[in-house]
């Protein structure tokens, strides 16, 4: 497994557990001033967890390179990582700490900026099942 892969596999178990926590400490206090961070768990649990685990395994199981590095440039991979853990904080502490605003606005952009980054890398790993592949 490459090294971008697990990183962001072992992200999103901490947003997984981190998540669940706060969403357990939701249902433990209802009508509480715990609910605010609903908002947080819901970006923990949604973009923390469901996205990253879904960027991380494909950047690991889309189809390799046979010359030249396996899976190209690592650099943009490297930086959705940290936009999308990013934007997932912004995101989620600006909706329950400030309301929505310009944190959430930014966490959002920071989201988006991720997911294109990791699509740019991947783009020229996806080709019709049995054409060879090749550095680009």
């Amino acid at each position: 497994m490459p090294r971008l892969s697990a990183w962001m596999l072992r992200a999103a178990l901490v947003a997984l557990a981190v998540g669940s926590l706060l969403g357990a400490g939701m249902l433990a206090a209802p009508g509480g001033g715990v609910v605010r961070w609903r908002p947080l768990h819901a970006e923990l649990m949604l973009v923390g967890w469901m996205v990253q685990f879904a960027l991380g395994t494909a950047f690991w199981i889309l189809p390799r390179f046979r010359q030249g590095a396996e899976r190209g440039r690592e650099g943009p991979g490297w930086l959705a990582f940290a936009l999308l853990n990013l934007g997932a904080l912004l995101a989620g502490v600006g909706g329950s700490v400030a309301g929505p605003g310009g944190w959430t606005l930014a966490g959002r952009t920071a989201e988006l900026l991720a997911v294109a980054a990791l699509a740019a890398q991947a783009w020229p790993r996806v080709k019709p099942f049995g054409q060879a592949g090749r550095a680009a």
